[in-house]
């Protein structure tokens, strides 16, 4: 399974970017983004279930940022809004095949900054 993000950029604090993942037409269980910020450990940021009928937010970015898939071409979204420096980071999609396991496919990451 190959994940692939892109999307990623310089945006200033308090505007908005939207990071992608597509895959090679492969369904899940379910998908999330996660982060790692420099000398910081991988925290999750968001899930999905693959119907999309069940989402679940980190608090930090709960109610700016949004995870959703589009049904044509499976790739998965974030959309980032009202940014602060804190959520610089490089940013993973990942997917799995069971919600009782990891998350066991992982994209190459793709790095966003937020200036102030």
């Amino acid at each position: 399974v190959q994940l692939q993000a892109s999307g990623g950029g310089l945006v200033q604090v308090g505007g908005s970017l939207r990071v992608s993942c597509a895959n090679s037409g492969n369904t899940f269980s379910s998908v999330g983004w996660f982060r790692q910020a420099p000398g910081k450990e991988r925290e999750f940021v968001a899930t999905m279930s693959w119907r999309g009928d069940r989402k679940k937010y980190a608090d930090v970015v709960k109610g700016r940022f949004t995870i959703w898939r589009d049904n044509l071409d499976l790739t998965v979204y974030l959309q980032m809004s009202s940014l602060k420096p804190e959520d610089t980071a490089i940013y993973y999609c990942a997917a799995r095949n069971s919600d009782y396991r990891t998350y066991d496919a992982w994209g190459q990451g793709t790095q966003v900054t937020v200036s102030s």
